[in-house]
């Protein structure tokens, strides 16, 4: 899809915002202060937060906003988070859409800066992140002020994450097909980041809480996930060191099911794109009964860092 430019502005006012916030209700302290991020920004534009209620009485999201100026619908797509995020696009008005979280915090000054990084021209942008599990705060930052597709080919680059998104309204959507709604925001940076690379106001502006995340370890869905990020994006293999880290993914995912014969195949294909990947021992030291899978993702958590 062709992309719209970034700027300037209509007249040179700042562009409004609608900010979709989608939840299952389960996190309603975490939900108020979601709201509460968004609506603590000093930013000049308009800015509407829509919060989306998937697989839950929208009466009961409403209870939990109570007194917040948000608005809240049901989920009108397909059930899960990229049919969620998809409704609340289509129910903004605005210049521009964000995603947050509900778990997730934004902090001070961060619409107000990733606008200001798109005025090049850009029309998607993301920021630095911190991330917060165990009651430690780690920074994580991309170290550019662009994102390309090559970059997120050749990582994940975790700081690119849904809750710092901010894009042009009707130039990109949410892909519905995304199994079990694993990966949904990494492709959409990267088919972003195909059209024009990203802009990045590169310092911790979003706090994620990973303690809280409903899919770390969903892993027949983490693999189907990535299995479809391959099939969708050939050039995913096309880099080594971004290769090993899907096969390595793929190696821990089937050990952490204890699928001894697939997490080995898919840990000798990661040896054989990058034998430094560390990824692959990780999963046999799980597939060999060595270290649980869990206590892996917590220590590799605490750094602010995941599989």
């Amino acid at each position: 899809m062709t992309a719209s430019p970034g700027g300037p502005w209509r007249g040179g006012s700042a562009p409004s915002v609608g900010v979709v916030i989608c939840t299952r209700g389960d996190r309603s302290e975490w939900l108020r202060e979601a709201v509460q991020g968004v609506l603590a920004q000093d930013y000049a534009g308009a800015c509407e937060v829509v919060v989306v209620a998937d697989g839950v009485d929208v009466r009961v999201v409403e209870d939990q906003v109570a007194g917040l100026p948000v608005r809240v619908l049901p989920n009108r797509l397909s059930p899960g988070l990229p049919g969620a995020r998809n409704t609340g696009i289509a129910a903004c008005g605005s210049d521009l859409v964000a995603f947050c979280d509900d778990d997730d915090v934004w902090l001070p000054g961060k619409l107000t800066a990733q606008v200001a990084a798109m005025d090049a021209g850009a029309w998607f942008a993301s920021c630095g992140i911190e991330v917060e599990y165990g009651g430690r705060v780690v920074p994580r930052q991309a170290g550019t002020e662009t994102v390309t597709a090559a970059d997120l080919v050749r990582s994940r680059m975790v700081m690119v994450h849904s809750s710092t998104f901010l894009f042009r309204r009707g130039v990109i959507w949410v892909d519905e097909s995304a199994p079990g709604g694993q990966n949904e925001d990494w492709d959409l940076a990267l088919r972003a980041a195909k059209s024009r690379p990203i802009a990045c106001a590169d310092r911790p502006l979003v706090r994620v809480r990973w303690g809280g995340s409903h899919y770390a370890s969903r892993w027949s869905d983490r693999i189907a996930g990535l299995e479809w990020m391959l099939a969708r994006h050939p050039e995913l293999t096309g880099d080594s060191r971004g290769a090993a880290r899907i096969y390595g993914q793929l190696a821990f995912a089937h050990a952490a099911l204890r699928r001894r014969r697939a997490a080995a195949r898919w840990a000798a294909r990661t040896w054989a794109a990058r034998p430094a990947e560390p990824r692959a021992l990780l999963a046999l030291a799980v597939a060999a009964g060595l270290l649980p899978a869990s206590a892996v993702l917590s220590l590799l958590h605490q750094r602010g860092r995941g599989i």
